[in-house]
């Protein structure tokens, strides 16, 4: 039978194993990351953030984003595709702002080094129509507050030193990577109810691909590769956000999540990304330079 000598040594012990792992990010710690995301310069590494200094460490970040690129335009669910999720050593979704500028048009060029550590993904938008979006709790309840789908290829910046170290706490931690994407042609949700349950059922289905300017598909997946249908990602915003007493509002767009890998640009590329099977969802494109 253990001695109480031995559970207070048992206590002290886990007591400074506790003290010792990472908390939230100081303030000067997040000047100089914030700093190296504007220089667009690898910051210094985050590792081993619980959940809670992840959250405490963004919402450090995003007070002093906000005061540089100002209005937020929406947000960005992330890690919503279980296979991004492994890559992170996770199994939930984390969240971050997207700010005004983030969203490019159809077509842009782009510098290849467009952050510290740039990618692209295949993703999509959508835009909120009603605040009901808030209380949503499944994809049609989702589809039936939203008055536009948007192709999109998102452009983040997992911005540290080594990403292959950041946890899903250190990923929340830098926003989510936001930094830039580009957004194709607005689809409008359908007005008529049965249109509408086919349209959910095109999202869950639709094969998303990126391709190169040869054609060559560099990845992609299907659309119930995030949380079993894209909307999800919504739903599961929805209550992130509100246990933050945060609320999506009209207008806002949401990124839902990555459809493919995470790839590394590179000067010369042209991607295109294509939703096939979801109607009328036209390709957009970016190139590197």
């Amino acid at each position: 039978m253990p001695t109480k000598q031995t559970l207070m040594t048992v206590l002290l012990a886990v007591t400074c194993a506790t003290s010792a792992s990472a908390q939230c990010l100081s303030d000067a710690q997040v000047s100089d990351l914030v700093a190296n995301y504007v220089a667009k310069q690898p910051a210094a590494n985050i590792e081993g953030l619980s959940d809670a200094d992840g959250a405490c460490t963004r919402a450090k970040v995003n007070s002093l984003l906000a005061q540089r690129f100002g209005k937020v335009v929406g947000y960005k669910a992330g890690l919503t595709n279980p296979a991004v999720q492994k890559r992170f050593n996770t199994d939930k979704p984390v969240w971050g702002k997207l700010y005004e500028g983030m969203v490019l048009a159809n077509g842009a060029a782009v510098d290849a080094a467009f952050g510290a550590r740039p990618l692209f993904e295949a993703d999509m938008l959508v835009r909120v129509k009603s605040a009901h979006i808030n209380q949503a709790k499944t994809p049609l309840q989702v589809l039936e507050a939203i008055d536009q789908v948007i192709p999109f290829i998102e452009l983040p910046d997992l911005l540290v030193q080594a990403p292959p170290k950041l946890n899903g706490a250190g990923v929340s931690a830098i926003n989510v990577g936001a930094r830039l994407g580009v957004a194709g042609a607005p689809l409008a949700v359908p007005a008529y109810r049965a249109e509408r349950y086919a349209f959910l059922q095109a999202l869950a289905d639709m094969q998303v691909s990126l391709t190169d300017g040869a054609g060559t598909r560099l990845g992609g997946g299907k659309g119930s590769d995030i949380l079993e249908h894209p909307l999800n990602a919504v739903v599961w915003l929805a209550q992130a956000l509100a246990q933050e007493g945060l609320a999506m509002q009209p207008g806002d767009l949401i990124s839902l999540g990555s459809f493919s890998p995470l790839l590394p640009p590179k000067a010369g590329l042209s991607v295109t990304a294509t939703f096939e099977g979801l109607p009328g969802a036209e390709p957009v494109r970016v190139s590197f330079k």
